[in-house]
This record gives C-alpha cells, structure tokens and sequence, in this order.
C-alpha cells in the first residue's frame, strides 16, 4: 500500500490516510478481507504518530471501510458496490462545484457553463 503524506497541506495527516485508503478501497486496489498493516507498523513507515494512524484506522472502520479484530489486526472490509457507487458520485459532485464555483469567478453565465460542459461530455 503507497500513501503520500504531504505535511504541507493544509488537510489533517489522518484524512490523508482517510482519503487515499478510501480510494484504495473503492478502486480494487485494496481487495476485501485483506489485512492491513499494524498501527505501529504503518506509522514507523509514513513516519508519523501512532495516535494519527490509530485515528484514521477509527474513522475508517467508522464509516465501514475496515473490520478492526482485536489481537489479529485491521482488514478491508466487504463494502457493498452501493456504497462505492455513493461514494464516486459524491466526488464528482464535489468537482462539479469547484467547476462551477471557477466558472462563476470567472464572470461566465450559466449558459456559457452549460455550454462549455456539453463541450467537454462530448469530446468523451
């Protein structure tokens, strides 16, 4: 598993992991029922607190994405393809509205966005 921290970014380390395991997850890359590396041993590697990866691992088996078993480890869980699915679309919502929100700034009239976005669907 490659995680990329960028202690630069103005996002918290833990939503990093949060994000990109995510993504991990939801993309195959990471298949279902595969242990994930200990606390310990992810934080050695990325070079991080414990206490921010055990905090990312929470989150995560918060929101159903890993099956934390006590004395065994951290594995993927078996998501359901709906909650993937939610997942995509709420991102490509989010790009939309920073579309949107650039288009705006920009002085372009709805139209003008409509348009420009039929150009881009059709050009796929």
């Amino acid at each position: 598993m490659n995680l990329i921290i960028n202690n630069s970014s103005m996002t918290p380390i833990y939503e990093q992991i949060v994000v990109q395991m995510k993504d991990n997850i939801i993309s195959g890359q990471l298949l279902p029922d595969v242990m994930l590396p200990s606390v310990r041993t992810l934080s050695k590697d990325l070079r991080i607190s414990a206490l921010t990866v055990k905090k990312a691992y929470d989150a995560l088996e918060q929101e159903g994405y890993i099956v934390t078993v006590h004395g065994k480890g951290s594995f993927v869980a078996n998501i359901n393809p709906n909650i993937a699915l939610e997942e995509k679309q709420k991102e490509i919502e989010r790009l939309f509205e920073q579309g949107v929100r650039k288009a705006k700034e920009c002085g372009m009239t709805e139209e003008d966005t409509e348009a420009l976005f039929q150009v881009v669907l059709n050009d796929f």
